[in-house]
């Protein structure tokens, strides 16, 4: 059966037409004439029955249905320019792995890592663009996602393979410099963490994270501290604000340790304590289940290679 869709000539006479309000315009940026452009344009209304430009003094202008098409036909046009230029480029050895990631996550640990990405499979060329619900693959929004979320949302994520990467191991940091400044005794108990006490942990300001307001509780009462104000403090959305809070010597943050290796490394945090609090999220590398390209594949060896060398909170002690 023959698709109902019109000529792809056509449709880029329109989309440069309808960007340019001017079928002269068009012309010159597709070269060709604009009684070309005219003809490919009166072609298109023909096919649809409808009239997508009304002419005016200065040119022509949109109808609301020619509004309407140019917006939905847009998307399409880049998403097929992108996937021939793909193809062009990688002559079917490789591609772009369209990927949602949840904010933090990507900003503090994956973009720094993607270098080597780049070095070991040049082939693969990765889109990031943040997500943080769930979806259908089947949608075409993405090609695999990292997702943070419990055991139970991925049960039930329908047409799913899930790639379990980590836990989410919370633990306490702030800067070195607080520490030395409010107990200057302290010392450290390893190259990253100290081992405060009690009495020293809940004299420490508090820095709070918006979207879980009883994470500090939490920890207190894991490890059996009692602290009368455990939701006091500044209030930060993101973890990345709280790691750049707790840089800054402005308190002591509760933070996966995944996400401030850089951090660790540079001493610019160190743990206050090596208790970690593990939260009900874990997080996954998914995709759909069906049709698995070899990108997918490399890309998910890849993603635990990294993993495998990352600091483990563990060796802290």
């Amino acid at each position: 059966m023959r698709r109902n869709i019109p000529s792809l000539q056509s449709l880029i006479c329109f989309e440069s037409a309808a960007k340019h309000a001017s079928y002269t315009h068009a012309s010159q940026e597709l070269f060709i004439t604009q009684s070309a452009v005219s003809r490919q344009i009166q072609q298109l209304e023909e096919f649809l029955g409808v009239s997508l430009f009304s002419r005016t003094r200065h040119g022509v202008d949109l109808t609301e249905a020619g509004k309407q098409y140019a917006k939905s036909i847009k998307p399409f046009l880049q998403g097929l320019e992108k996937s021939t230029s793909d193809l062009m480029t990688h002559k079917g050895l490789g591609g772009t792995l369209k990927i949602g990631v949840v904010p933090t996550f990507a900003t503090r640990w994956l973009l720094p890592k993607l270098h080597r990405l780049n070095a070991q499979h040049p082939e693969i060329t990765l889109h990031l663009e943040t997500s943080t619900k769930p979806f259908l693959f089947n949608d075409n929004i993405f090609d695999a996602a990292i997702f943070a979320g419990t055991e139970q949302q991925i049960k039930h994520w329908p047409g799913i393979q899930a790639h379990f990467l980590m836990n989410e191991s919370i633990v306490p940091v702030c800067s070195p410099t607080l520490i030395q400044q409010m107990f200057p005794e302290a010392k450290l108990d390893s190259e990253y963490a100290y081992h405060l006490s009690p009495e020293q942990l809940i004299q420490l300001p508090l820095l709070q994270q918006t979207t879980r307001p009883m994470i500090w509780q939490e920890w207190f009462q894991a490890q059996k501290i009692q602290h009368e104000k455990p939701f006091a403090g500044q209030r930060h959305e993101l973890f990345s604000m709280l790691a750049v809070a707790a840089t800054h010597g402005m308190g002591m943050a509760l933070i996966p340790k995944m996400l401030i290796e850089s951090e660790l490394k540079k001493k610019e945090l160190v743990l206050a304590s090596t208790q970690q609090l593990e939260g009900a999220r874990k997080y996954y590398l998914i995709h759909s289940s069906h049709d698995i390209s070899p990108m997918i594949v490399n890309f998910v060896e890849w993603m635990k290679q990294e993993l495998n060398s990352a600091i483990d909170v563990n060796d802290l002690n």
